[in-house]
């Protein structure tokens, strides 16, 4: 038992020094030093970037230290750093997420969000495409209230009692609701992927208090309250949940609800980043 926790002390520790090195090399190759707010755009949200303002730089993720090529289709491999419009601040975008389903490695998964916090983000913006257990329309847009992580993994090692009460911040949520009143909020079930769920496991999570299900956000969350950032949640419906609507998934499906709405997100985003640095 102690060798096992000695192992995953040192595993958590070289994660932190990689997110650190990754910082590093973004920052040189960005020509910018601090970043004070980070945003993972997930399926449907590739375009927020556009909309933020002036893009200093945008990098190969895969040039960067911890990072690897993605494997899923709608997922560009970018890291770009944007002067927000109206601010002094900047916003380092990542559309460069690393799924749990692709190496089953949770500190792989967590790399982007330790590194985000290693470049000076105190808030982590989390966003995603999803099925929906309740009859919300694909093209609604979600905030994340909880999660439930059915993942059976975490990004953490060691004792690392990190309190998840407040984990999905009811000041930024509080911020989406003010300029977006009609939005609903839910609860955010990662499932380990890459299959779909089956309509009897979206039964599950529903009677678990699911209002959503995916395969990403919910490590990225704890990663993020680990690395003290604030963290918001906004989600993107692109299919009812299997077992839920009238036929079958497709991915093509979800790349295609998410072309849709492509212009409605980016302006969101362009709208809420701005805000929550006010806040």
């Amino acid at each position: 038992m102690a060798n096992r926790t000695g192992a995953a002390a040192e595993r958590a520790e070289g994660s932190e020094a990689l997110a650190s090195e990754a910082a590093e090399a973004f920052a040189a190759a960005a020509g910018v030093e601090r970043h004070e707010i980070a945003v993972v755009l997930g399926s449907g949200w590739g375009a927020g970037a556009e909309r933020l303002g002036p893009v200093t730089a945008q990098v190969p993720a895969e040039s960067i230290p911890g990072f690897a090529p993605s494997s899923t289709p709608g997922h560009a491999g970018m890291l770009t750093s944007v002067q927000v419009a109206g601010t002094d601040a900047h916003a380092l975008v990542i559309t460069a997420r690393s799924h749990y389903y692709e190496r089953r490695d949770s500190l792989g998964v967590a790399h982007p969000i330790r590194m985000a916090a290693h470049t000076g983000a105190r808030i982590m913006v989390l966003t995603n495409g999803c099925g929906a257990i309740r009859p919300w329309a694909p093209g609604t847009v979600a905030i994340v209230r909880d999660h439930l992580n059915l993942t059976a993994a975490t990004p953490l090692a060691g004792a690392a009692f990190v309190d998840l009460t407040d984990l999905y911040s009811r000041r930024l949520r509080a911020v989406v609701s003010t300029r977006y009143p009609d939005l609903p909020q839910g609860v955010y079930a990662q499932f380990p992927g890459p299959q779909y769920e089956t309509p009897a496991e979206v039964r599950a999570a529903g009677i678990l208090g699911a209002d959503l299900v995916g395969m990403s956000t919910a490590l990225e969350a704890i990663a993020a309250r680990a690395a003290g950032m604030e963290v918001v949640g906004l989600s993107l419906i692109t299919n009812p949940a299997a077992g839920t609507g009238p036929g079958g998934l497709d991915h093509a499906d979800v790349l295609a609800t998410g072309r849709l709405a492509a212009e409605r997100l980016a302006d969101m985003i362009a709208v809420l980043i701005p805000a929550f640095l006010m806040a």
